[in-house]
């Protein structure tokens, strides 16, 4: 079978090497997926890079999270052959490939009417979404939701997660097409960073008592202006760094206006409390059949464009979730 392997550290398009690799078989515990589509992520750049947390050993093949349907089991496994799954691999990888193998305690039924793409692609960034705002932030219906980098994959999720939970929520995007999507997206103000002062319109349109959740995957100047607009007791959610600066957060600031600063680290929740998950896919998988959500893929690209379609993805001028299909 088809398989992308990194056999040594580097830019994506220098280090990915599409290789045929015997179909591996599951062992006990896990499942073999025909994969049907994988899900693109930022994190899958930096495991290319060696600049994750989290470094599998070489040679390894990117790949988080995918969709597709079972065709083999292993021992003590409750899941069959034939049922279509979304399957969650972590930092093990294995989706950028033909066949991979997952564990069973992280393969979730795919919901009824998504494409292959949109069931690739749900499952961390909603889920993120879904701890962020609910389990970090406790938004609360009526408060005022800030969403950076708003028609990306996290961003997009965080639009329409927070409109489900009731929130008044503003997005920040770049560029008159990202802005657009934002809009699309359900957003109730949308601001563009790119030709629009962020921290002036955030004031005019909270009437300067600025945002009480602020979800922020950019880091560096976004956060700094971030701080200026977090509203008395505010939270800003921190949930990752694709500007690649880790943003300093002066406790001084955050004493003197009475501010939170959370961080969401979604996978940990996987080791400390891994029962919250199947709630929260329980209550994302409902706000689907509502279609209360939608999940948005930007990108479909063939199997065989991996290392473009992670440039594109590192460019930043991609809108919601970028897939690889067979």
């Amino acid at each position: 079978m088809r398989a992308w392997q990194v056999a040594e550290l580097g830019e994506p398009a220098d280090v990915l090497k599409l290789v045929d690799v015997p179909e591996p078989k599951p062992g006990p515990g896990q499942v073999l997926v025909k994969v049907a589509a994988v899900a693109c992520n930022f994190p899958d750049i930096l495991l290319c890079q060696g600049r994750y947390q989290e470094r599998p050993a070489l040679p390894f093949t990117p790949g988080m999270e995918l969709a597709g349907e079972v065709v083999a089991v292993g021992e003590g496994v409750s899941a069959e052959v034939g049922d279509r799954v979304i399957g969650q691999t972590g930092t093990l990888g294995g989706g950028f490939a033909d066949y991979a193998t997952v564990p069973a305690t992280h393969i979730w039924p795919w919901p009824d009417g998504m494409t292959a793409g949109q069931a690739a692609g749900m499952f961390v960034t909603y889920q993120t979404g879904y701890c962020a705002l609910h389990q970090r932030a406790r938004i609360q219906p009526g408060e005022t939701l800030l969403v950076h980098a708003a028609a990306g994959g996290v961003g997009s999720a965080a639009v329409q997660l927070g409109k489900a939970a009731g929130a008044t929520v503003i997005a920040s995007a770049g560029g008159p097409e990202k802005c657009a999507t934002a809009s699309a997206l359900g957003a109730d103000h949308v601001i563009d960073y790119a030709n629009e002062d962020l921290v002036a319109r955030v004031k005019e349109i909270t009437g300067g008592r600025g945002a009480d959740v602020i979800y922020d995957p950019v880091g560096g100047d976004v956060f700094d202006a971030s701080r200026k607009v977090v509203a008395f007791e505010g939270r800003i959610l921190v949930i990752g760094f694709v500007a690649g600066r880790f943003a300093d957060a002066p406790t001084n600031h955050i004493l003197v206006k009475n501010y939170g600063v959370l961080g969401v680290h979604w996978g940990y929740y996987q080791r400390m409390a891994p029962e919250l998950i199947p709630v929260w896919q329980d209550a994302l998988v409902a706000l689907w059949g509502q279609r209360r959500i939608d999940p948005l893929v930007g990108a479909e690209l063939p199997l065989t464009e991996a290392p473009e379609a992670l440039r594109r993805l590192g460019s930043r001028g991609t809108v919601g979730k970028v897939v690889l299909v067979p």
